[in-house]
């Protein structure tokens, strides 16, 4: 089987992350997929395996989750610590028909409990670790059956002990049908839990497979993604239908990252905004970790001008360029620009970019208050297409009100200029008055003082714009060259220096702007 044919299959009959894997081993068996770590459920795998012995494991482990008891069409929760094995068992548990929900490493107890409560009863599929931290949680209330990786617990299921069960006959689920359930960032409260079908999983496939027509050869694709985002579904069949040699990366720390860019030579990185952020001191390595990487992608958050000129000026390769995607997870890759290595740096960081060729999103921005939408008016940034998740579970009425026939309103605020790029300026509930665009503050004064890691704009107690800001190895900032490079914002209040660890994060690493807006003025209560 063709790559091509795997992909034309996937068109038609949507994409089935259990039927994933074999048919990449079907496409070539024999490319490598290399982890930093060990897998928590095949402890004695190894760090490299090819795709054909990697569709093997799914297969195993879909045939425990069968002895185990588990269904088709029953909901499986798999919240576990994070390891690359999070894929590996949601396309196990897919493979015989359940419906997965992807619940965030990162979430803390409670919304952990609250969110199986609103799957309703599902089989938490978890690990010795994770199993430790819901001691709190009525798990006997809010779930059917738990099933643990990595050791025994009372009441639970070891899959360990489940090994050599008989293989199973795959189950295919219906093309409009909930197949995997993702939940958002959670920035404004708890997560909403995202219904994806096999169709709207198919259809995203779309404008990224012609863009990887970019990258001629089969060399390394470096992939550092939380592994419960609706992205690594995308990420993942994108590279083993396309041939690629897959890295994929769970430790962040710029340390390890250099030694394994070394390495295995990556030709493409896809990593979250903060984590490239982060590793922007690799570009002043001698070594060049960096140096082989033709292209850098990232789609989860704002990506500021700095980050991408520097990640752009330490490669060696020509025509090296940084491929930004403006999406979500309700709508997956909506439109996206490329930025190239002379010129990222002084780019316009609202620039998000341009509608992806052949069958990619529609967008559209709508007016906030009846004028005209321009640069000084902007409005709802809104999109339509096939690839719009299905629902929200158990929250159709909160789906609804986002949802205008075949557009979907995204919560950002923006414009389009004449040539149809589109500007996206700050998500709506993060507006702040006598404030154009908060992100745009950020982008502007992070390039001016490279001795900054974060730079976040949130609105003060008494309505004014607060910036908060972390510097390197959260050394005292300098507050003569604060003013200089921030002459341009005379609306800003003085800096809140905080350290890097204190910024609250979802689990893609945004900073959660409500959050930190709140607690500055419970700051502000208490000091007052």
């Amino acid at each position: 089987m063709k790559g091509s044919t795997a992909y034309a299959s996937i068109q038609k009959r949507g994409l089935h992350i259990g039927l994933l894997p074999e048919m990449a081993a079907a496409v070539n068996g024999s490319t490598p997929i290399t982890f930093d770590h060990d897998l928590d459920v095949l402890p004695d795998a190894g760090r490299r395996m090819t795709v054909a012995q990697y569709a093997g494991h799914v297969d195993d482990l879909a045939g425990r989750l069968w002895a185990a008891g588990v269904r088709p069409d029953d909901h499986v929760a798999l919240h576990k610590s994070h390891n690359a094995d999070i894929w590996l068992l949601a396309a196990a548990a897919s493979r015989i028909g359940a419906v997965v929900v992807m619940l965030s490493p990162a979430l803390d107890p409670d919304t952990v409990g609250a969110l199986l409560a609103r799957v309703g009863r599902p089989r938490l599929l978890t690990d010795v670790r994770k199993l430790d931290a819901l001691a709190e949680v009525p798990l006997a209330d809010v779930t059917e059956q738990v099933i643990c990786v990595g050791g025994e617990r009372p009441g639970a299921v070891a899959l360990a002990g489940l090994a050599g069960a008989p293989r199973v006959a795959p189950v295919v689920r219906p093309i409009d049908e909930a197949a995997v359930i993702t939940h958002t960032s959670g920035t404004t409260g708890l997560p909403k839990l995202v219904v994806h079908t096999p169709r709207t999983q198919g259809v995203r496939l779309v404008p990224q497979w012609r863009l990887l027509a970019l990258l001629r050869g089969k060399e390394t694709v470096a992939i550092h993604i939380p592994f419960v985002h609706s992205r690594m579904v995308a990420a993942m069949s994108l590279a083993l239908l396309k041939e690629f040699p897959v890295l994929l990366l769970r430790e962040s720390d710029p340390v390890v990252v250099a030694d394994q860019f070394l390495t295995h030579r990556p030709v493409l990185v896809e990593a979250l905004p903060n984590s490239l952020m982060d590793w922007e001191p690799l570009t002043e390595d001698p070594r060049m970790p960096f140096g082989p990487v033709k292209v850098f992608s990232s789609t989860f958050d704002a990506i500021h001008p700095r980050t991408m000129g520097r990640l752009l000026a330490s490669s060696h390769r020509r025509g090296a360029l940084f491929f930004q995607i403006y999406g979500q997870s309700e709508v997956g890759p909506a439109v996206g620009r490329a930025y190239f290595r002379r010129t990222a740096h002084k780019a316009n960081g609202r620039c998000v970019g341009w509608a992806m060729p052949g069958g990619a999103a529609q967008v559209r921005v709508v007016s906030r208050n009846g004028r005209p939408v321009a640069e000084e008016n902007p409005g709802y940034i809104e999109v339509a297409w096939d690839g719009l998740a299905k629902s929200y579970l158990a929250e159709q009425d909160r789906y609804d009100t986002n949802r205008n026939g075949r557009w979907w309103r995204t919560g950002d605020v923006g414009y389009r200029t004449r040539l149809g790029c589109l500007h996206m300026l700050d998500r709506e509930v993060d507006l702040i008055p006598g404030v154009r665009s908060s992100l745009e503050i950020e982008d502007v004064v992070l390039d001016r003082m490279p001795e900054l890691t974060e730079l976040v704009v949130v609105q003060g107690a008494d309505g004014q714009p607060v910036p908060v800001l972390c510097t390197v190895d959260d050394k005292p900032l300098d507050l003569d060259r604060w003013r200089a490079a921030a002459a341009d914002f005379a609306q800003l209040a003085d800096p809140v220096h905080v350290p890097h660890a204190e910024l609250p994060r979802t689990a893609t690493q945004k900073v959660q702007r409500l959050a930190l807006a709140r607690r500055l003025a419970q700051q502000t209560h208490v000091h007052e």
